[in-house]
């Protein structure tokens, strides 16, 4: 966890149970290759000192041991430290190139034979470059047995552990190849999610991608600086210098976006409302602490420097929690912030105990952190992706609710009007034919009968007229008892058949009125599209002919004047009553 810049909580507490598992198989796949055994000896730099006087005293046995094989932390001093690399045979005279991994972000001086060479991630000059590691050929002319002197400069962040391999060229290529795929489909994993969460944030206007999109994103370019992906294979050169302060904000805003990010993911306010303030003062905090990081007032920097790595801290327990609640609260989307957030805290403690000296075995954390970020990223892409479902079907919960009438399932006056006006103004004109309908005697049901009974007589007869209609034809309650049905592309003739075959089937219901054997009937009118015609003036002519039906008789079927054929037609179709 301590090991970016100064903010070590953050670096490490970015994992993923995905993580230790990629980071063993890459520990497996790229880094268990052979290598040259080596001794190491180190001891703290002291003004004074020269590379000739370091190694006389490591071959008078005065340096502290230490296995470079394994991970070593080398605690720097305002002047650094000096590290002896001995190789053991067997020796081999050709090309060999000494890595040191994970890459510090500090400076590295590389003596041999009669050269020194300066070995830091954001170098560009013509030398060997590590990916994920800093490497140094060694001179041709140094022998193979000679010992190998570096010094670790002293620098601003905090010690991490490190270790040696020393290895042909050929291995060398080999590993730093496998390296690469690794990390650039780890970075091009999380870059896509970003991708497809700003396109998210666009097309939905909803902020949560966008917070989500922020926090991958500074995940991503902690990670970068600090296994030095920015600066090789990318070559930011205008990065260089500014790593620091780069990653340290990365750091603080990564910690505030995923507040905001899980605020909203987990719903905090619906499931953990007394978190949500701590959380979002956790965001503002850290916020407020990138820009005096960035204010370079000596006081501010210093004062943001302190407060950084305990805030990251409580930060991380602190969405843990709120996560915790919110899921044991029913939040579904919590489960996916655990899934990704949970093991993260898990491998901040085994990264804290490493700093301390603990598990020097396991370097592939380091690796492990950056795969971590990729399986994060995809958790947390497929969290959404199930929160946009559940959203899009609550939605469409919604929208049928509000377009059909409670009572009758059928469309209500105003999504029916709505779908009307667009099929009246949809392509070229066609025969278009709107059907009024008006329930006969439903008032005389409900005085006799009471509301129940005519609530049930309307769920039936709208039941009926649903199932005798085509599924393109447009059914709706008007209003009280009164439907409307707008039928698409069939000629007059063929409309005053279905109104009739309408009348009928609303009669066979034998819905009971009174007790003098009244049966339920409904007398439709019908009204023809006509050059000019818009929707309301379709419903007025169909509700006049409905008017007509009505004096005629009711029981039967009207057909407006203005919708009859230039060769003249009946006015009325009346529906012969069925005797009981």
């Amino acid at each position: 966890m301590e090991r970016l810049i100064t903010m070590p909580t953050s670096i490490r507490s970015r994992r993923s149970w995905c993580g230790l598992v990629l980071g063993l198989f890459w520990f497996g796949l790229g880094v268990a290759h052979a290598a040259t055994p080596l001794n190491g000896a180190w001891r703290e730099a002291y003004a004074g000192d020269t590379p000739q006087s370091v190694l006389h005293e490591y071959h008078a046995g005065l340096l502290k041991s230490f296995d470079p094989s394994l991970l070593q932390r080398f605690p720097q001093n305002s002047t650094g430290s000096w590290v002896v690399i001995a190789p053991q045979p067997p020796w081999d005279n050709t090309a060999r190139v000494l890595t040191i991994y994970p890459p510090t972000l500090g400076k590295v001086i590389a003596f041999g034979g009669d050269q020194s060479q300066t070995l830091a991630l954001d170098d560009f000059s013509a030398s060997t470059h590590g990916h994920g590691r800093l490497a140094w050929q060694l001179p041709g002319n140094q022998a193979a047995s000679a010992p190998i002197l570096l010094k670790f400069e002293p620098s601003q962040t905090l010690s991490a552990p490190v270790r040696f391999h020393l290895e042909s060229w050929n291995e060398y290529i080999r590993a730093d190849a496998q390296w690469l795929v690794f990390a650039s489909a780890c970075f091009a994993v999380m870059l896509a999610m970003v991708l497809m969460a700003l396109c998210f944030a666009l097309m939905l206007r909803d902020v949560t991608y966008a917070w989500y999109a922020g926090y991958v994103l500074c995940y991503a370019l902690i990670q970068g600086v600090q296994t030095g992906f920015v600066f090789h294979p990318l070559e930011w050169q205008w990065l260089s210098g500014s790593a620091l302060l780069a990653g340290s904000a990365a750091v603080a805003l990564s910690v505030a976006f995923a507040s905001l990010f899980m605020m909203r993911f987990c719903e905090l306010q619906r499931y953990a409302p007394l978190l949500r303030v701590p959380v979002t003062a956790m965001a503002v905090g850290m916020i407020q602490l990138v820009l005096m990081r960035c204010s370079r007032i000596p006081l501010f920097v210093e004062v943001a420097q302190v407060l950084l790595n305990p805030l990251l801290m409580i930060g991380a327990v602190l969405l843990l929690v709120a996560a915790i609640v919110a899921a044991a609260r029913g939040s579904r989307q919590a489960w996916f912030f655990l899934a990704g957030w949970t093991p993260l805290l898990l491998l901040t403690a085994l990264t804290s105990a490493q700093v301390g000296g603990a598990l020097p075995q396991l370097d592939w954390l380091n690796d492990a952190s950056l795969a971590g970020g990729a399986f994060e990223a995809v958790v947390l892409s497929i969290g959404l992706a199930d929160r946009a479902l559940h959203l899009r079907h609550d939605r469409d919960i919604v929208r049928v609710l509000a377009d059909h009438d409670a009572l009758t399932n059928v469309f209500n006056r105003r999504a029916w009007t709505e779908r009307a006006n667009t099929l009246l103004s949809d392509g070229p004109p066609r025969p278009l034919a709107l059907l009024f309908l008006d329930l006969d005697h439903f008032k005389l049901l409900n005085d006799r009968q009471g509301h129940n009974a005519g609530d049930r007589a309307l769920v039936a007869v709208a039941k009926a007229l649903a199932t005798e209609l085509r599924p393109a034809d447009l059914l709706g309650r008007y209003g009280g008892e009164e439907f409307v049905a707008l039928l698409d592309g069939i000629p007059t003739q063929q409309a005053v058949q279905v109104a009739t075959r309408l009348c009928r089937r609303v009669h066979r219901l034998e819905i009971p009125v009174s007790e003098e054997s009244l049966l339920l009937t409904v007398s439709i009118g019908i009204a023809m599209r006509r050059e000019g015609d818009d929707l309301e003036s379709l419903v007025d002519h169909a509700d006049q002919a409905m008017y007509d039906a009505k004096l005629g008789g009711r029981n039967r079927v009207c057909l407006h004047a203005d919708s009859l054929a230039p060769s003249g037609g009946p006015h009325l179709h009346v529906v012969e009553k069925r005797e009981r």
